[in-house]
């Protein structure tokens, strides 16, 4: 059997599920692969830190191109942009193929690394970039090559889906629900790439890349956070009939694509409603599939490892019995539309002041800016006199919402007092 020599770049909880996997299933993935997998080294930045006893502290090393230059396979786990671009680069120019799991540096460099990798005739994966074990990327790019794939979407990112949840099934405000979802390990000591959206507006980009064949960046995506939403926000969405949740949607339209990450209402009865805790679950839609869903373990280092892990083989079958991963496929050059021409049903809630004609003047100013209102619901006046409204809309166009908003908020006498909320309304 031939050997495939395997660089490791990261030895965080990843990189060791992977070394742990390999080591426990050895034989059956060299079967698999068609050789023997062999890593030669891991690259971390300290060789003194504490490491997971299956790593053989004999493979440790803080030279990453001593390694890189051995390696018929580079698997990069260290996230980040740089180093980690430089050393993709440099095994793609030693002539070895690169299994990634680096969302952010696919998001923001992406074409430069698959035009690389097509120069020097290796493979890029990077199954395990979005969705952890879900494997989302293989589908879209193999599995659904037959089909023309209309919108995507998406819980991409398990900590702020916990998060939620927490704040839907226990009532806990946001603060104490990040605090839990540190505890447990599924949010940084600073969460702001996950509650900002930024992790899942990498992950947006990825797939819509993929979905459209159109090369998408981190910043062609609209993207909001969940900092601003609260238990009360959420009981409202459910009295409404709604769950709230951080989604990544790609939708094509006719005239280009939208792309939104940020919180949104689903209906009790849509598919994503159901999905707790840290996973993930992405629904794509094609004009021959119709609609199917991918769900499992989002994150947490053997399901990502397992992602990992199938790229390797595929990688490895290649280099010992030829054959190449699916190339980019990016002759799409669809638009991407800017966030005001985004058409989608929408949700606002504001406190208006108690006196008669304040609704008709409401609904008034909603026509004006043709945007049409599906329903209206209205709470008991508080003791200073102000009720809360919720408009839900019928699909709209953002920039007429927009400017719906800003009327309200600008009109004298018994008028809009504030705003409280503003968000999409996705439809079962």
């Amino acid at each position: 059997m031939k050997e495939v020599k395997v660089a490791l770049l990261g030895a965080g909880t990843v990189g060791s599920a992977v070394v742990r996997l390999l080591q426990a299933n050895a034989e059956e993935f060299n079967l698999r692969a068609g050789a023997r997998l062999r890593v030669i080294g891991i690259a971390v930045r300290n060789l003194e830190a504490p490491r997971d006893p299956a790593i053989d502290r004999a493979l440790l090393t803080t030279d990453a191109h001593a390694i890189i230059a051995q390696a018929d396979i580079v698997i990069e786990l260290m996230g980040g942009i740089e180093p980690a671009r430089e050393y993709i680069l440099a095994a793609f120019a030693a002539g070895a193929s690169v299994v990634t799991g680096n969302k952010a540096l696919l998001a923001e460099h992406g074409p430069e690394l698959y035009d690389a990798a097509a120069r020097a005739g290796v493979d890029l994966y990077y199954e395990a970039a979005v969705g952890g074990a879900v494997p989302v990327v293989y589908g879209l790019r193999e599995s659904l090559a037959g089909d023309r794939v209309t919108h995507i979407l998406g819980i991409v990112n398990g900590t702020t889906n916990y998060i939620l949840d927490e704040m839907t099934t226990n009532g806990e405000s946001f603060d104490a629900a990040v605090k839990k979802a540190q505890e447990l390990g599924y949010a940084e000591a600073d969460p702001s790439a996950d509650v900002d959206g930024y992790d899942a507006a990498a992950k947006c980009a990825i797939l819509a890349s993929l979905a459209f064949h159109t090369r998408v960046q981190l910043s062609d995506v609209h993207t909001h956070g969940i900092r601003d939403i609260t238990p009360e926000m959420i009981a409202s969405a459910g009295r409404g009939g709604y769950v709230v949740k951080l989604v990544a949607s790609a939708k094509r339209r006719a005239n280009g694509i939208e792309l939104y990450v940020g919180p949104t209402l689903i209906p009790a009865q849509h598919p994503l409603a159901t999905v707790h805790g840290a996973y993930n679950a992405i629904v794509v839609e094609g004009e021959a599939a119709d609609r199917l869903m991918f769900y499992g373990p989002g994150a947490g280092g053997n399901p990502t490892a397992t992602a990992v892990l199938s790229d390797l083989v595929a990688a490895a079958h290649h280099r010992v019995h030829g054959g190449l991963a699916p190339r980019e496929l990016a002759y799409g050059e669809l638009p991407i539309l800017p966030p005001a021409q985004a058409r989608s049903r929408f949700q606002l809630s504001m406190d208006v002041a108690d006196h008669v004609g304040v609704l008709s003047e409401v609904t008034g100013t909603f026509a004006r800016h043709n945007v049409s209102i599906s329903g209206v619901t209205q709470e008991s006046p508080t003791a200073d006199h102000l009720c809360r409204l919720t408009v839900t809309t019928h699909e709209a166009l953002q920039a007429d919402v927009e400017a719906t908003i800003a009327d309200l908020s600008a009109a004298a006498g018994p008028a809009t007092v504030s705003t409280a909320s503003f968000v999409r309304v996705e439809v079962a």
